[in-house]
Parts: C-alpha cells; sequence; structure tokens
C-alpha cells in the first residue's frame, strides 16, 4: 500500500514522450499486480492457460512492454522483490485479510448475476505467487529484458540503482520510493492512461507524473530523513500511523519539532517503540551492487514455445509484440551507434 504522501506531494504531469530514451527500474512486483487485477474476465476470473495457470500477469507484461519499449523508446529494467522486512509482516497479514473479504464480495455478486460488481470486487483479490514471478522471469529472459532480484524491497534495489546512475529514474505506484531515496520517481507508467477505481466501479483519466525528490523536499524546506519521520507519523508498511494524524499534519509537526524524539510527549508515545528501525530501514535498506541493466538477445523459438504452446497465447499477437521488439532493439542499437561515433576523441 506503501505511505499516503498525495496531499502534500510536489508532481509533475508529463506525456510518455518525455520517457523516450530513458531507463527506468520498475517496481516489478507493483507492475505485475495492476494486471492480475486488470487483465480480467467480465465476471472477474483472471486469464488461464489451458492447463489452469493464471496467465493475466504475463499479458500485460508483454504487451504493455514492447508498446513502452518500441511505441515510446523506453528502456525498462524489471526489479523483483526479495524476502520483506520482518516489519512488514502485520501489513502482510492486513493484505490477506482485505483480500479474503473481496473474494466472499466477489462471490456473492457472481450469485447475484451483478458481473459489474463482481469485476469491482475481483480486481482486489489478486495474489501474485512463486510460480508466477517465475514464469514472468522467464518471459523477461526470452524478450532479452533485464530484470534485478533484490535482496529484500524492490523499490529500495530500484532507488538505489537510481541514486548510482544506472538507471534514470525508479518507477512504482506506491511513495516508498522517495523515503528510499530515489531522486527521480515515476508514477503510472500505463499506455491506456486510466486509472481504475474498484469501489466505483469505474475508470478517471491518469497520466504518468514525475516527483522530483530534491524538488519535493525544498518546498517543504525539510531533509529525507524529516520526510521518513512525517511518514512513520502517517503510516508505513513497516509501522502503523497515529490516528488523526494525516499527511499536512504530520508536515507540520516535523518541520515545528523537527524529528519525532523532539515531538511533544503525548504524540511521541504513541510513535511505534521501533521507530528508529524503520527509519534506519530506509536509509540504510538491504541492497545488491550484482546487477545489470544491459539488454540480451530475443529468444523468438523459446517465446513461441512458452506463450503459444505452454500458455495459450495467440500465435498472431504474439507475433505483433516479437515485431514490436525488434523495431525497439534495432533502434536502440542505432542510439548506441551514433553516441559512440559522437564521443570526443
Amino acid at each position: 500500500m506503501g505511505v499516503n504522501l498525495t496531499p502534500i506531494i510536489l508532481k509533475h504531469t508529463i506525456r510518455l514522450s518525455v520517457l523516450s530514451g530513458r531507463k527506468i527500474a520498475v517496481d516489478a512486483n507493483n507492475y505485475l499486480y495492476q494486471f492480475l487485477a486488470l487483465v480480467r474476465t467480465p465476471s472477474g476470473y483472471p486469464l488461464l492457460s489451458p492447463k489452469g495457470t493464471v496467465t493475466s500477469h504475463l499479458e500485460g507484461l508483454l504487451y504493455r512492454t514492447t508498446r513502452l519499449t518500441s511505441d515510446y523508446g523506453m528502456s525498462l529494467v524489471f526489479v523483483f522483490d526479495g524476502k520483506p522486512p520482518k516489519y512488514k509482516e502485520k501489513e502482510i497479514i492486513k493484505r490477506g485479510k482485505i483480500r479474503e473479504k473481496f473474494i466472499q464480495e466477489w462471490r456473492e455478486a457472481l450469485q447475484k448475476g451483478d458481473y459489474a460488481q463482481a469485476f469491482s470486487k475481483a480486481v482486489m483479490t489478486s495474489r501474485l505467487t512463486q510460480p508466477m514471478i517465475e514464469d514472468a522471469k522467464m518471459l523477461l529472459d526470452m524478450l532479452g529484458i533485464p530484470y534485478v532480484q533484490a535482496p529484500s524491497e524492490a523499490e529500495a534495489q530500484a532507488a538505489y540503482m537510481t541514486m548510482k546512475g544506472d538507471v534514470w529514474a525508479s518507477s512504482s505506484k506506491d511513495y516508498d520510493s522517495l523515503l528510499f531515496g530515489t531522486p527521480l520517481l515515476v508514477r503510472y507508467l500505463t499506455i491506456s492512461g486510466k486509472e481504475f477505481l474498484p469501489s466505483k466501479g469505474i475508470s478517471r483519466p491518469r497520466n504518468p507524473e514525475l516527483i522530483i525528490l530534491d524538488e519535493f523536499l525544498s518546498k517543504y524546506c525539510i531533509s529525507r530523513e524529516q520526510l521518513i519521520d512525517l511518514s512513520m507519523l502517517i503510516g508505513t508498511d513497516f509501522n502503523e500511523g497515529i490516528r488523526g494524524i494525516g499527511p499536512k499534519t504530520a508536515l507540520k509537526l516535523i518541520k515545528k519539532y523537527g524529528e519525532i524524539e523532539s515531538l511533544p510527549e503525548d504524540i511521541r508515545t504513541k510513535v511505534p517503540g521501533h521507530y528508529r528501525d524503520v527509519r534506519r530501514l530506509f536509509l540504510e535498506p538491504e541492497v545488491t551492487s550484482e546487477y545489470t541493466t544491459d539488454y540480451g538477445a530475443l529468444k523468438e523459438t523459446e517465446l513461441y514455445t512458452f506463450l503459444c504452446d505452454e500458455k495459450g497465447f495467440s500465435k498472431n499477437r504474439v507475433k505483433k509484440a516479437v515485431q514490436r521488439i525488434k523495431v525497439s532493439r534495432a533502434k536502440m542499437e542505432q542510439d548506441i551507434l551514433k553516441r559512440w561515433l559522437l564521443r570526443p576523441n
């Protein structure tokens, strides 16, 4: 879920074309969950292979990724979550309970024959399993698109890669990437320009957003450490927030008192006792430097076998995706050659 910074966030609405030629580290789990939620039948069931395995995430991964790389000239590097920090356990259990609630409501809507309601509930029932993740990695490997296995949080790893300059920006729907220190965050990396609202059963326009960390911090004259502290007052994936304190109030408190330790006692005592550990988790996350952002070869024969023969994809649609890959790869090679020819002697 991440921290809710929406009321105070400073963002720039951009066009996808602005990201042309940029290399972006994508929060893979976050990305795949979007497809599991929305790529479904009208009654809310996920897409399945002939053997009954879920393929909604592969459908979205193949077609959106090849469009973004071919039509918009982006270079994507996918980053997968590793072992979650121990403090995330409560959040994971909470999400599981919410998912079970929506599963029950989905079944009830199906029994009533209310398919619009069923779909709006089904989008909240997604569960990304390890076999699904392995299938996604296999697909990326066949497409020649690099991916990184993070030791812990994918957003932390993507932020680290951005800070090192190995990618231009991180991409995730959640704001946690900012707490982990990413200089640039791209949200809503979609082609449709829409976001589905399950509670209302409708979609609303949603364009890509760019958030510049330094600009955001400078606007409020706070440091990244203070951003982390105010986020803990609101609530993060690793701690519960304080009831009655939202983003604006949290910002005022931290601007006035500087840090959690200096807050008035009646507020400070409500902060979870492990807040220093949470602060350290954001400032010194577990990451790896063992990765590559280079693209590999397209494994066309293996791709058709995997998607068409095993997963039941339409061969014509896969052919179109393959063609887009070839076009984008040729353009990428031309750009590399051009930069090499224009390099200073």
